[in-house]
């Protein structure tokens, strides 16, 4: 379930087997004009990820609003911040909380956020809807689906 009308809807009167959440993080800057290429790119694949993510777990899953914060911004602010989201989260009934990014900074701060962090390694600069990035897209979406359901 994605966060949406029709969705929360749903979620509100099946929510008892609704217990996984995935929070995208997604770093945003544009002081770097050599890296929005990259940085927007990212954000794209993720989406595509997990939108994938969504159909192979769908109706244990819910995607939160992408968490949006400055790349250049010190994670010790932004991981109080974050938790604060989960806090909130954790009004409903939810038993497994899962942030996924491409920012590898967020290993630094693993151990202090109130979830399970999954990086991802980055994928190549290339078309999104190339096969190439289409198949990498998928067998990643099998690993992360199987390592999501290891924690049911």
């Amino acid at each position: 379930m994605k966060w949406r009308k029709n969705d929360m809807e749903q979620y509100v009167k099946a929510k008892e087997y609704i217990d996984t959440v995935i929070i995208p993080l997604i770093p945003f800057q544009m002081a770097k004009d050599q890296e929005l290429s990259k940085d927007s790119f990212q954000n794209e694949a993720l989406a595509l990820f997990l939108t994938e993510m969504e159909k192979e777990l769908s109706g244990r899953l819910l995607l939160t609003p992408n968490y949006h914060y400055i790349k250049s911004t010190n994670l010790e602010q932004e991981k109080g911040r974050l938790n604060l989201w989960i806090a909130n989260i954790q009004e409903q009934p939810f038993n497994h909380i899962f942030f996924i990014t491409f920012d590898p900074k967020w290993k630094k701060v693993e151990r202090e956020l109130d979830g399970s962090l999954i990086w991802l390694p980055g994928f190549p600069t290339k078309d999104l809807l190339s096969n190439d990035v289409l198949q990498m897209v998928r067998g990643q979406v099998t690993e992360i689906s199987e390592l999501i359901r290891s924690y049911w």
